[in-house]
């Protein structure tokens, strides 16, 4: 609100990334565009890799207003040409047709979610927050690092890697952190993992962690 406020009394324009907008466990998401004043102010980029699971299709979306929807069409199709046809019809079926398949990947996520996090929550050190949207989780490791006797992220994120075969991004590949900011946080996916995968893998970690 904070922010739609600051947009109409400076005449700003926003650029929303809403690519998670539907990938939510409970209750519903909200939009700035909700805000009054922001619908002609806002513009909105979307994508289909996630709510409909077409990572790869390389489709997207951007609603806004005109004026700017007629500039980024002009400049997609001087840089990519075109969206093949097979690729448009998906995208259409997607939107308009049976939505239970939907449903269904979010169940799906749903519960590697919560397998996830009980596993990490198991394991020594490690500190795990229930998300309610997206599939990814950022646990905070810094108790179990110090365990281990390692203070930086590169040379834990190899030990771990070579001793476990499972593989994380850091805390340093989103952002500078804060100021203040002491904890250590890895970054893990269960979006294209199945159950047994991430038992195998949050179990070696256990392993690695309690050794």
């Amino acid at each position: 609100r904070k922010l739609a406020e600051l947009a109409v009394k400076y005449d700003l324009m926003v650029l929303l990334d809403e690519a998670y907008f539907d990938v939510r466990y409970d209750g519903k998401s909200a939009s700035i565009i909700s805000e009054p004043g922001m619908i002609e102010r806002s513009v909105i980029l979307y994508t289909f890799s996630k709510r409909f699971a077409m990572t790869g299709w390389r489709l997207g979306a951007a609603f806004g207003p005109k004026q700017i929807i007629d500039v980024i069409v002009t400049l997609n199709v001087n840089d990519e040409s075109c969206t093949n046809h097979f690729v448009q019809y998906a995208a259409l079926e997607a939107m308009t047709g049976d939505q239970a398949e939907v449903l269904h990947i979010l169940h799906v996520l749903r519960r590697r979610r919560d397998l996830c996090v009980d596993m990490l929550n198991d394991i020594e050190g490690v500190f795990c927050y229930k998300p309610n949207a997206t599939f990814y989780l950022y646990p905070d490791v810094t108790e179990a690092m110090e365990n281990k006797g390692f203070s930086e992220y590169q040379d834990f994120l190899k030990s771990v890697l070579e001793c476990t075969g499972v593989s994380m991004c850091s805390r340093a590949h989103f952002g500078t952190p804060l100021p203040g900011e002491t904890a250590h946080y890895v970054r893990l996916a269960y979006s294209g993992i199945g159950v047994s995968d991430i038992e195998e893998g949050l179990g070696r970690l256990k392993s690695y962690f309690s050794s």
